[in-house]
């Protein structure tokens, strides 16, 4: 994981290497560079929040955009306060494969790990 600076960390979401290397493949397979990766939170779930990724083409008002090694993801302004410190990850392991969040905010989670509080 790189880490661009502290004001980053405390403003804002971040994406690691490997995120960002991931979402630039799955963007080459979409032949478009015209999409950003846009995380949002969302309520549902047991805990009562859960994550969104996905690529969208849109503009929001007051959307947070950021570039990670050519990578743009965009928060909405609701979204953000929640997203603030938090890391977004790829694993590629045996047991485990995709995108991860780490969230400082987070004060709980459900047992299957799709939601949090």
């Amino acid at each position: 994981m790189t880490v661009q600076d502290e004001t980053t960390v405390e403003s804002g979401l971040l994406l690691t290497d490997a995120a960002a290397g991931k979402v630039k493949g799955l963007l080459e397979q979409e032949g478009r560079d015209d999409l950003a990766l846009r995380v949002a939170v969302q309520p549902g779930g047991c805990s009562g929040l859960r994550y969104q990724l996905f690529f969208d083409e849109r503009s929001l008002d007051g959307d947070v955009v950021k570039d990670f090694n050519g990578v743009k993801v965009v928060t909405d302004r609701m979204s953000a306060p929640y997203l603030g410190g938090a890391t977004v990850d790829f694993v590629d392991t045996i047991e485990k494969q995709g995108f991860t969040i780490d969230n400082p905010n987070a004060t709980g989670s459900c047992a299957c790990g799709d939601s949090f509080s």
